[in-house]
C-alpha cells in the first residue's frame, strides 16, 4: 500500500443534483402515488428535462359517489386511469382524490393541447361499469417546463390555477398556464403574504352593504364587507382574499376579526338608539366546521351583550350541500344563541328544496344571478316568481341581492319581494356612514349615497 494517496475532488454540485434526481426516479413501490409523482416532477427540473405536465380533475365526483356508491366509483377511476395511460403512453399518477397528473416529457405545448382536446372529446361520452353508464366531466390544466415553475411545488400550484381557470369555462375544458395566469398567481402570492399583517395591524377598511325595505320605506339592515390595500396590487375585496385565506389556513384569523367588528358595530348602534333589524356577516363554509366556531359566536354575543335577532349569520347554500347534518345542527345551536340565520344564494340548486325547508332558517337570500338574468333571460322569471311565492308561504323573509336597475326593482316588487340590496339603492358604505343611513328613507339618504357612488367611481 502506498504511503501517499491522491485526494479526490469533491463531487460537483450539478453531479450531486443529477444523482439525487436519478435516485428519485427509482420508484419505491411502498411510496404513495402522490409522493412518487412529486419526486418524479422534481426530477424533471433537477435533470434539466423539458415537456408539459397535464393535470386531470374529475368534476362532481362526490355526487357520483352518492348516486352509484364507492365500489362503482373506484372501478370507474381505475378504468379512467387505464384509458389515460393508453392514450398518453405515459405513467399516470392518481395524485389526490380524483386528480390525475401526467408528465408528458419531450412533448410540445401544441402536442399536449391536441391531446387535451382528445381527452375532452372522450369524456363527452359515457363510461360503463357493471353494465351501468355514467357521464363524467373533466377539467384539464397544462403547464410547460422549464418555464414559470422551477420545482415540483411551484408546478403543482401552476396546475391548480390552470384547472381553476378551466372551471370558469362552460363544459369540459382545458387551460394553459400562461403569462396571464402567472400574473394572477403573483397577485395571489402578494395577497397571501400581506393577509396576516393586515389583520394583525388592523389595516382593514370596513364597509357595509345597506339593505332597503320597500314596505317600510327605509334602510333596515346591512351586511358586513371589508377590503385591504396590498402594495403593488391595490385595493383587494373580501370576495378575492377570503378564498386565499381558506386555501392558506388564515380563514380563522380573518373571519373572527370580522365577527368581532360586526358585534362591535351592533353594540354601537344599540347604544346610539338606532332602529334596525340586524347586521349580517357571511361565514366561509370552511369556518363553519371548525370546532371553536360556535364558542366564538357565543363569546361575542356575551361580550357585546347582543340581543336576539340583531346578529345575522349568512350561510351559503353550497355549505349546506357539503355537510347537511353538521350544518343543520350548527344552525340550530346558533339559533338558540339568538342569531338570525340567513341562507345565501337561495335557488342556486346546490341543495334540494325539501332539505332547505327543514333548516332553521329565518331569511332567504336570492342568488344574485337570478336578479341579473331577469332582464336577459325570460325563463328565469317564472323561477323567481315561484321561489318568491315559496318563501312567502313558508313564512320566510326574502332578500334580493344585486339589484342595480329600476326594471329589476319593479319586477321583484311585482313578485312580492320587497327587501332589496344593491347599487341601485346604495353602494357599500364606510362604517361611519352606516350610522347615518340606517333607519332613514332613500330620499333622506340620497345625498350621502350619491356622494359615495361618485367616490367609488373615482
Amino acid at each position: 500500500m502506498s504511503l501517499f494517496w491522491k485526494k479526490e475532488e469533491p463531487m460537483a454540485i450539478e453531479d450531486a443534483k443529477r444523482l439525487a434526481a436519478e435516485q428519485a426516479l427509482m420508484e419505491n413501490k411502498k411510496q404513495s402515488d402522490s409522493k412518487t409523482c412529486y419526486n418524479h416532477l422534481e426530477a424533471q427540473f433537477l435533470l434539466g428535462y423539458h415537456g408539459v405536465v397535464l393535470k386531470v380533475y374529475l368534476e362532481n365526483f362526490k355526487r357520483m359517489n352518492e348516486l352509484f356508491g364507492f365500489e362503482y366509483c373506484e372501478e370507474l377511476l381505475d378504468n379512467i386511469l387505464d384509458y389515460l395511460e393508453q392514450k398518453t403512453r405515459c405513467k399516470v399518477y392518481r395524485y389526490v382524490g380524483v386528480e390525475f397528473i401526467i408528465i408528458l416529457r419531450d412533448r410540445t405545448m401544441g402536442e399536449a393541447s391536441r391531446l387535451a382536446e382528445q381527452l375532452i372529446d372522450r369524456f363527452e361520452y359515457s363510461w360503463t361499469v357493471d353494465n351501468t353508464d355514467c357521464l363524467c366531466a373533466i377539467r384539464l390544466g397544462l403547464c410547460a417546463y422549464p418555464g414559470y415553475a422551477t420545482n415540483a411545488g411551484e408546478m403543482l400550484k401552476c396546475l391548480d390555477l390552470a384547472v381553476s381557470r378551466a372551471a370558469e369555462m362552460e363544459g369540459s375544458q382545458y387551460a394553459v398556464y400562461d403569462m396571464k395566469l402567472h400574473t394572477r398567481f403573483q397577485r395571489r402570492q402578494a395577497i397571501t403574504r400581506y393577509l396576516s399583517t393586515a389583520f394583525a395591524n388592523n389595516e382593514v377598511e370596513v364597509r357595509y352593504r345597506p339593505t332597503y325595505d320597500l314596505k317600510k320605506g327605509k334602510f333596515t339592515r346591512a351586511e358586513f364587507y371589508m377590503r385591504i390595500f396590498v402594495k403593488d396590487v391595490g385595493m383587494v375585496g373580501s370576495s378575492e382574499f377570503l378564498t386565499i385565506a381558506e386555501d392558506t389556513g388564515q380563514i380563522r384569523t380573518v373571519e373572527y376579526y370580522a365577527l368581532d367588528r360586526v358585534a362591535s358595530t351592533i353594540r354601537q348602534l344599540l347604544d346610539e338608539g338606532k332602529e334596525f333589524e340586524s347586521i349580517a356577516i357571511a361565514i366561509s363554509p370552511v369556518l363553519l366546521l371548525q370546532g371553536d366556531f360556535l364558542d366564538e359566536v357565543g363569546r361575542v354575543v356575551r361580550t357585546y351583550e347582543i340581543p336576539a335577532g340583531k346578529l345575522a349569520i349568512e350561510i351559503d347554500e353550497y355549505a349546506v350541500s357539503m355537510a347537511y347534518v353538521n350544518v343543520m345542527v350548527l344552525m340550530q345551536e346558533l339559533a338558540s344563541l339568538g342569531v338570525e340565520m340567513i341562507l345565501n344564494n337561495f335557488g342556486s340548486g346546490y341543495s334540494g328544496l325539501a332539505r332547505i325547508l327543514e333548516l332553521p332558517v329565518d331569511t332567504l337570500k336570492f342568488d344574485r344571478m337570478f336578479v341579473w338574468q331577469m332582464e336577459t333571460d325570460s325563463q328565469s322569471m317564472p323561477v323567481m316568481e315561484g321561489l318568491t311565492q315559496i318563501a312567502r308561504k313558508i313564512g320566510k323573509k326574502l332578500i334580493a341581492e344585486g339589484v342595480e336597475t329600476q326594471n329589476q326593482k319593479d319586477i321583484l316588487t311585482q313578485f312580492g319581494c320587497h327587501i332589496h340590496q344593491g347599487f341601485y339603492y346604495a353602494p357599500t358604505l364606510p362604517e361611519k356612514d352606516l350610522f347615518a343611513v340606517l333607519d332613514t328613507s332613500l330620499d333622506d339618504a340620497r345625498g350621502l349615497v350619491e356622494h359615495e357612488k361618485e367616490v367609488l367611481k373615482n
